[in-house]
């Protein structure tokens, strides 16, 4: 019997049963959105086992030493692991409406085809050719500075992170942080607690806000709070290549 509070099916058919209307109001309101369980408990483990496969990543980064915060995280080479794939492949068509939105409200091209496939081709021939597909290890006291994704000019203004262990049980603190900064005003920040298996999708730059002349842009970077014990793992979904 299938247990009707885990994931069934194939993953496009997961992310594409959300409830996108409800998703994009989020987004549009605060900048960030939680979905709904996309991967089961043992899919998470799949993908957390893939750490300890150095063949997959072409490079390692060790962001005290960057002074990034403190931890470790991977980027994968383009031959992704079939689970990684299939989930920023499903993402795509359902984030590409809110972000056509968003370049419209606020009067900035909107470069994005309709298919992932043209849009990273675009990316390379612009120059940025190298996977930007995110796996990050978490220990006690590791931290993510408060920062941004962004790679070039060939930029996708949303992105996604999952949640592939549980918070409490597998690690405590490590919430994942966002802060936005508003004009004439001091920042307003916000933390989030990823469940395992859930997906946070969020701005990687800014977001349309409203004002009485019409849109502005309201910039906003994320981070993750400190780690207090066990150890934190999040699948990092980035939709454009990096130069």
């Amino acid at each position: 019997m299938t247990d009707p509070f885990q994931p069934a099916g194939p993953v496009a058919d997961r992310i594409a049963r959300s409830d996108w209307n409800a998703l994009a109001g989020e987004l549009d309101e605060h900048g960030h959105a939680l979905t709904g369980p996309l991967l089961t408990p043992a899919e998470c483990r799949e993908i957390t086992a893939l750490y300890d496969e150095p063949e997959r990543f072409r490079t390692t980064i060790d962001m005290a030493r960057h002074r990034f915060g403190s931890g470790q995280y991977r980027y994968f080479t383009h031959d992704l692991p079939d689970l990684v794939r299939e989930l920023r492949e499903a993402f795509y068509p359902s984030l590409l409406p809110i972000a056509r939105d968003w370049a419209d409200k606020l009067g900035r091209p909107a470069p994005w085809p309709d298919t992932l496939e043209e849009w990273v081709k675009l990316c390379h021939e612009a120059g940025q050719a190298r996977s930007a597909q995110i796996l990050l290890r978490y220990g006690p006291g590791d931290w993510n500075a408060l920062h941004r994704d962004v790679f070039g000019e060939m930029l996708f203004p949303l992105q996604v992170v999952i949640g592939l262990d549980a918070p409490g049980a597998d690690f405590t603190g490590g919430e994942f942080l966002m802060t936005e900064q508003r004009p004439r005003a001091q920042s307003r920040g916000s933390s989030t607690t990823l469940l395992q298996g859930h997906g946070l999708v969020f701005t990687t730059r800014d977001r349309p806000v409203a004002t009485k002349r019409g849109w502005s842009n309201g910039p906003m970077r994320h981070g993750v709070s400190t780690v207090r014990s066990g150890r934190r793992h999040t699948l990092g979904l980035v939709f454009h290549d990096a130069a």
